[in-house]
């Protein structure tokens, strides 16, 4: 199928948007409000509240969604916090999290402001041809109602391109053959993903664990002993977001490129004030 829209350009789009729904993950705002909910392991508290719209669900469901989490690590946190805390009361200590972050990063003014509107309203108009098959962490999402407030409606949309995104990227590794830790390995030597001291310390993998799955790239002629990607594997990684952007072009199609440009760039201005207000801790991506 031809696209309408300049190359990448929806791939342009989530990436600014992404991180506006991921902000909240390294907020202390999160922190605060599972622990009054009686959650307070940092992990428990991120498996919560991903997959709370998913229900009550188990590990095997959280590593199989999740992905690049070590099933141990997932299974020492769930089914148990679910005794602590449902999903329904998850989800509300979330979207006070959230509203809470975009308050303290964006400020008042922002958040009032003719741009927030335009860009909730266009994200959302984005989401109306995301597809629910195939896509449970987004269908899960999708059944969820719509804030009414226009940041927390910018980010539930976000929320919903994030994971629409995600579940089809999935399936792209998974046809590349690459585990879970052979993409975060893979994905990290790009340079754009998650440093490896990041990755080792929240996705339960241990060094070891890591150092395998480098070996095994190797084998396959996609790393280089050095930790670089080679030729291949540097056309394996770019193979993967091309197909990703595939299965991900239908909301931005359904946008247009002029809206896909509009939401570009009023996320780029809204993702650029949160950054200057610390959102990301630093060193958290990259090869180091």
């Amino acid at each position: 199928m031809t696209s309408s829209l300049p190359p990448r350009a929806g791939r342009r789009c989530h990436n600014v948007l992404n991180p506006l729904h991921s902000a909240h993950y390294f907020s202390p705002d999160l922190g605060t409000e599972l622990a009054a909910i009686g959650v307070t392991d940092a992990r428990a508290a991120y498996f919560a509240v991903r997959a709370a719209a998913m229900g009550a669900v188990g590990a095997g469901t959280v590593t199989a969604t999740f992905y690049n989490f070590s099933h141990e690590l997932v299974a020492r946190h769930v089914p148990e916090v679910w005794r602590t805390a449902s999903p329904e009361d998850v989800l509300a200590a979330r979207t006070r999290a959230v509203d809470a972050t975009l308050r303290r990063l964006l400020g008042a003014d922002t958040l009032g402001s003719k741009d927030v509107a335009e860009a909730a309203e266009l994200a959302l108009r984005a989401t109306e041809a995301c597809v629910r098959t195939a896509r449970p962490l987004y269908a899960a999402h999708a059944d969820l109602p719509v804030p009414g407030e226009p940041h927390l409606a910018l980010w539930h949309a976000a929320t919903l391109l994030r994971e629409h995104r995600g579940d089809g990227h999935l399936a792209v590794l998974l046809d590349a053959e690459l585990d879970p830790l052979e993409a975060l390995v893979s994905h990290t030597a790009t340079g754009k993903g998650m440093a490896p001291k990041w990755a080792l310390g929240t996705r339960g993998w241990r060094r070891e664990d890591w150092s395998a799955a480098c070996d095994r790239l190797r084998e396959r002629g996609l790393l280089t002993a050095d930790g670089e990607l080679t030729e291949a594997g540097t056309a394996l990684r770019r193979d993967i977001e091309e197909e990703t952007d595939r299965l991900d072009r239908a909301p931005y199609e359904h946008l247009g490129a002029a809206g896909v440009a509009r939401l570009t760039e009023l996320a780029t201005g809204l993702l650029t004030t949160a950054l200057a207000a610390g959102a990301f801790p630093e060193g958290m991506t990259g090869k180091g």
